[in-house]
């Protein structure tokens, strides 16, 4: 069921903040609710709701230190999840340990996936999920407890490609951390010839009759709906990689099973995400990448684009998917220093006020 139907039956408005804990709406709003992480004594959690530019009701959970002082102004960031993640995933993890380092952090299901709007569901597009990003910082720049001036953007997986976009157009994003990132718009160049990529276009063309004739577009997912309990034989390292963590406990979740509409691959042929992430300098970017990862080296080829304001960190004994989860692995301790220095420390500038 589509996020504004929650809202529609719950009473729920638009800008609505529900604590987490209370037993007013929580169901309501959240009909999948569940974490694959345990919230900290020292974070608060609520929901939130806010549109986009294109009029989408995106659904986000907020982090604040638990201890916060409502008179003073925290610097923030925005976090995006895996491509076809979902909140309660990867952005939960690293909202729950910035908040505990003293950000207010909003974790974001993209537009058309999780629990927030647009339809039909599941499409994949990279205009839209890169302002989905702005659209967070739009909601944390009108907090009274945030400093506008003072808000940075985290991508995980596909959300790295997204923030790195929003960044190189929008300015209020002062800084920009990925990890374990993946432009996904570059995929195209790396997976297809010109031979296979026209075979896909000519694919495409007939499944768009097909959908337009159906109640519903094409979704293949691409893991279980109940959490698996072992790796199927066959699958590459990559495809592992994500089983392990989609399809079995660990990271398992409803509303994140994988696949897209099939015809959002026409976005990706014809939108390239980091045309202009020269842009973003002389803000600060901090790349991190597992020293085991199937998708190293593209962090390390984004790194070597923009090298002169970005820091590129491989963290040892680290795959593609432990930076989405293993509090072990991920660098928060350097995370923190990197975005305390780039938004508390840095020179002062004009900005948006």
């Amino acid at each position: 069921m589509p996020f504004e139907k929650y809202r529609e039956f719950s009473g729920i408005a638009l800008h609505d903040e529900i604590i987490v804990g209370k037993a007013t709406g929580r169901k309501l709003f959240m009909a999948n609710e569940q974490y694959i992480f345990t919230l900290s004594d020292k974070a608060a959690r609520k929901h939130v709701s806010y549109k986009n530019r294109f009029g989408i009701t995106i659904a986000a959970d907020l982090y604040t230190p638990v201890d916060m002082n409502s008179n003073a102004k925290y610097p923030a960031v925005v976090i995006g999840p895996p491509y076809s993640g979902v909140k309660e995933q990867g952005p939960g993890v690293y909202a729950n340990e910035l908040a505990q380092k003293g950000f207010v952090a909003l974790a974001f299901d993209p537009s058309y996936n999780g629990e927030s709007g647009g339809m039909p569901r599941h499409v994949s597009s990279p205009d839209i999920f890169t302002e989905d990003f702005m659209a967070g910082v739009d909601y944390l720049g009108t907090r009274e407890f945030v400093d506008r001036e003072k808000i940075a953007a985290v991508g995980i997986c596909g959300s790295g490609g997204f923030a790195l976009s929003a960044a190189s157009v929008d300015i209020r994003i002062k800084a920009v951390v990925t990890a374990s990132m993946v432009d996904i718009s570059g995929n195209a160049d790396i997976f297809y010839t010109p031979e296979t990529k026209k075979a896909r276009l000519q694919a495409l063309a007939q499944k768009r009759y097909e959908d337009f004739e159906k109640p519903e577009a094409e979704v293949i997912p691409s893991f279980p709906a109940v959490p698996a309990d072992s790796i199927p034989d066959g699958l590459d390292p990559m495809g592992a990689e994500f089983w392990s963590f989609y399809a079995m406990k660990r990271g398992h979740h409803p509303n994140a099973l994988g696949g897209f509409t099939t015809t959002s691959d026409y976005s990706f042929f014809n939108f390239q995400l980091l045309n202009h992430i020269g842009d973003i300098a002389p803000r600060k970017v901090l790349i991190i990448a597992g020293e085991k990862a199937q998708t190293r080296g593209l962090s390390e080829q984004i790194y070597s684009r923009i090298k002169d304001n970005a820091e590129l960190m491989i963290i040892p004994d680290a795959n593609h998917v432990d930076l989405y989860d293993d509090v072990s692995k991920i660098p928060f301790s350097h995370m923190e220093a990197f975005l305390k220095k780039s938004l508390c420390d840095r020179p002062a500038e004009p900005g948006i006020h």
